[in-house]
């Protein structure tokens, strides 16, 4: 996702242990009602009620280890056993907005209250910033070292995620906290939420504003609190977002200046002849040309809400399309289904089918789908509105429910069952981004909260 390290990456590294799939036990709901595996509620329950019911599963599955929680990002078989990304947090917080329930703002609520206790509680830092990822739970490490907390220590600290590195702080991980912030600020009137938003944007312009050529804010800084050379796309289109909600939610001019420079960024990252937007710059003078990811085709259009350059949906939907099916090259989806929808980004089109997507990993399939991608792109897809869009984006969303019944069955959160065919999954099959890692067949919950945020139209970028 958008904490990874290297060249003006879009997403942040995720590391995948194979696709082996294990069983246990634990029901959950969304709206508060149990749909235990296999129950007659759970077949019963429609595809977003599903959704929601992976996502309380998730936030829900370290009982033993106190109220202030956030939700692990992957299913156990991930192998990053208990990690919460903050990027997936600030999804699944708005998703919960997205349900407009008070079941739903109880959660929002209870997550934010999270993610400011991270704010305030960091073990070396009182600035403002958050982490890439935090533990939330026990496990024992692969070197058979224990990490017996949860997401806060008895000392009050919170339990930042060290055993992966994911101790960096990315501007685009920020922005999407703040962005999440801010809509549960604007929701509930509670100042603590605007508070937060605006010590995150105020670390953003501290750290990330840059006067080289190309401008706009750059990456962030990594464990080491050592600043990284790259300037995102992505990043700098959440930006687009948060400091415009920041200026309307404080009043404050100051957000407009800033979210004009974030804009300014990403407006020169546009290609006009081939109309989509590059990825960035690693050293703020040249573009980089390569890999063309998918996110910053359909996160400028959710956020700049741009006629000019609403090509980008049209490009993302034509040049990234992929049909994944058991026929495929190191294809995992069994056999007589088959998912459409988008891949991760060019790159990923043009994979080594012959060799792992890293050390211990399984050899991609170039025609895996990316659900997270394919459910923004069917939300941007509906959100602009013209001829032939919303039969297209339904189209998506019905892959995105097939995979939510059929791929990944039988995996677990916390040691637990999840609910009966409920979380949509990462990656149809294992896909090589083309940035250095990978997405694998396990569901997830930032794919589950787009999709739900596709579902009801939902818009997080929209200040």
């Amino acid at each position: 996702m958008t904490g990874r390290q290297g060249p003006a990456l879009s997403r942040r590294s995720l590391i995948g242990a194979g696709l082996g799939i294990g069983a246990a036990s634990l029901t959950a709901a969304g709206s508060g009602q149990a749909l235990a595996t296999g129950s007659p509620g759970a077949r019963r329950a429609s595809a977003p009620a599903r959704g929601y019911a992976f996502l309380a599963a998730a936030m829900d599955a370290y009982p033993d280890h106190g109220d202030i929680r956030l939700t692990q990002s992957y299913t156990d078989q991930a192998g990053l056993f208990s990690t919460a990304f903050t990027y997936d947090n600030a999804l699944a917080l708005l998703a919960h907005l997205a349900a407009r329930t008070p079941a739903g703002l109880t959660r929002a609520t209870a997550l934010g209250d999270a993610l400011l206790h991270a704010q305030h509680h960091d073990p070396d830092h009182d600035d403002g910033r958050l982490r890439q990822a935090y533990n939330v739970g026990p496990y024992t490490f692969y070197d058979g070292s224990p990490q017996p907390d949860g997401f806060v220590r008895a000392d009050g600290t919170v339990n930042v995620g060290t055993q992966f590195g994911f101790t960096g702080t990315a501007v685009g991980d920020m922005a999407w906290a703040g962005i999440a912030l801010g809509a549960l600020a604007h929701r509930t009137g509670a100042r603590r939420f605007l508070n937060g938003a605006v010590r995150i944007g105020e670390w953003i312009e501290r750290t990330g504003r840059t006067d080289e050529p190309l401008g706009g804010y750059k990456f962030g800084v990594d464990g080491a609190n050592q600043k990284l050379p790259f300037t995102s796309t992505e990043h700098n289109t959440d930006l687009v977002c948060l400091f415009g909600r920041l200026a309307r939610l404080t009043g404050d001019r100051v957000w407009r200046e800033r979210r004009g420079r974030a804009e300014a960024f990403v407006r020169r990252m546009w290609e006009p002849s081939g109309g989509f937007f590059y990825t960035g710059t690693n050293d703020g003078v040249t573009v980089n040309k390569s890999p063309v990811p998918e996110d910053t085709q359909t996160w400028t259009h959710l956020a700049l809400d741009s006629r000019r350059h609403s090509r980008s949906l049209d490009w993302a939907a034509t040049e990234l399309a992929v049909q994944d099916h058991a026929g495929r090259t190191n294809s995992t989806v069994p056999a007589g289904q088959s998912y459409e929808g988008v891949t991760f980004s060019s790159a990923s089109l043009l994979a080594n089918e012959d060799a792992p997507i890293a050390d211990g990993q399984p050899k991609p399939d170039r025609n895996g789908v990316w659900f997270e991608g394919t459910a923004h792109l069917a939300l941007a897809l509906r959100d602009r509105g013209t001829r032939g869009d919303e039969p297209r984006a339904r189209r998506l969303l019905a892959s995105i429910e097939r995979a939510q019944e059929l791929l990944g069955d039988g995996q677990t959160v916390g040691g637990r069952p999840l609910p009966g065919r409920s979380g949509v999954v990462s990656a149809s099959s294992p896909l090589d981004t083309g940035f250095g890692f990978g997405y694998y067949p396990y569901r997830h919950t930032g794919a589950t909260a787009w999709y739900l945020m596709a579902t009801a139209r939902f818009n997080p970028l929209r200040a």
